[in-house]
């Protein structure tokens, strides 16, 4: 288990290290839309690379992120039932959901997105729009996207089961559901 909880921290190193890198793409997509927009307004000029562009920033930070997500724990999740479960339950509704859900499909897209990059990049696939950009590499920043996820998907299996196990502490411990709730509600009392 030291083996592979020694992989996992790896895996979360890299997805650390990608994930807030990522977050200055929001801003440079920002830039290019309101330099984009400035320009169009003031000098009545417009590119259809530019506003692909920024579609391809937005893109890549959204792609490239979704592991980081996945890492901190701040994915979507339906919390009227799960929150009022104990955490071990939590911890066993997290494996079965990584091991039947979220690795399949990522590991679908995946197989699906390698000939798709792969016949993008082959033929120099540019874009239908008239001074647009190049696709491919859009294209591969989906299969690099699901790629991280794949990954970080491995990483918080490997956490779960060394949780579970005892190999390891749990990294986000059980609160409970109103909690955030008393602690507020009881820093508004004078004592």
């Amino acid at each position: 288990m030291k083996a592979l909880l020694g992989f996992s921290r790896l895996i979360d190193h890299v997805t650390e290290v990608i994930g807030k890198s990522v977050s200055w793409l929001i801003l440079v997509a920002v830039l290019v839309s309101a330099g984009n927009a400035v320009v169009r307004k003031m000098f009545n000029i417009s590119s259809n690379a530019w506003l692909e562009a920024q579609w391809y920033l937005f893109g890549a930070a959204f792609m490239l992120a979704a592991a980081y997500t996945l890492r901190q724990n701040e994915h979507i999740r339906i919390d009227i039932v799960y929150g009022s479960l104990s955490r071990r339950v939590q911890h066993w509704i997290d494996l079965l959901g990584h091991c039947l859900f979220l690795m399949p499909f990522v590991l679908l897209m995946i197989y699906d997105l390698v000939p798709y990059v792969r016949m993008s990049v082959m033929s120099g696939e540019v874009s239908s729009s008239a001074g647009g950009l190049v696709i491919w590499p859009g294209k591969a920043l989906l299969l690099a996207g699901f790629f991280l996820l794949a990954l970080q998907g491995v990483s918080e299996i490997i956490k779960k089961i060394a949780i579970m196990r005892g190999d390891m502490e749990d990294p986000t411990p059980y609160v409970p559901t109103h909690a955030p709730l008393d602690i507020e509600t009881h820093a508004g009392e004078v004592r």
